[in-house]
């Protein structure tokens, strides 16, 4: 719980098992590892601009942690609950019928996200010999944040299921 506890700026998440707070807590800190970067980066580039330099790998490197961070963004408010949602229907449902309902949504949630880690693999594979312009990596080190993120959102979801199962509240699973 230590990590957690550092990043006290994001929304506490109640009490669950270590190799999920683990991976939670790893996904935080390279969100916060790759925008700390992007900020660094940005900043230095327009900088040279005052001289009228550039650094032309920077807008490309930036672009891919964009990527990297908006996927693992979305995994990151998976395991908080934080995705918006409309609830106008499903908060006027008694307990039994609203964990019913959450547990669909969690169901289908996983579904989709199932199939976005198989067919965002299959991009990423198929991605493998066309190169990014300026870096020259291969395109999939930006692809595969589709498949990572989406199984890391899985995992997430699947606990959320588990909560769910277990006759845990929403407030119970996620806090206020």
């Amino acid at each position: 719980m230590a990590l957690e506890n550092t990043m006290s700026f994001l929304p506490q998440v109640p009490n669950s098992p270590a190799p999920i707070r683990i991976v939670g807590s790893a996904v935080d800190w390279t969100i916060v590892g790759m925008g700390t970067i992007m900020i660094l980066l940005v900043f230095t580039n327009v900088l040279t601009h005052l001289f009228g330099k550039d650094i032309a790998w920077t807008t490309e490197f930036c672009e891919l942690l964009m990527v990297w961070v908006t996927f693992l963004g979305g995994a990151a408010a998976a395991r908080r609950g934080a995705h918006m949602s409309i609830t106008e229907f499903l908060d006027k449902l008694n307990d039994a019928q609203r964990r019913a309902a959450d547990a669909a949504i969690q169901l289908f949630a996983i579904g989709v996200l199932g199939l976005l880690v198989i067919y965002g693999w299959k991009v990423t594979v198929a991605g493998w010999n066309n190169e990014l312009t300026v870096l020259g990596w291969p395109m999939s080190a930006q692809n595969s944040a589709l498949p990572v993120a989406s199984l890391l959102t899985m995992l997430f979801a699947a606990w959320d299921l588990v909560l769910i199962f277990q006759g845990k509240s929403r407030i119970e699973r996620y806090g206020e």
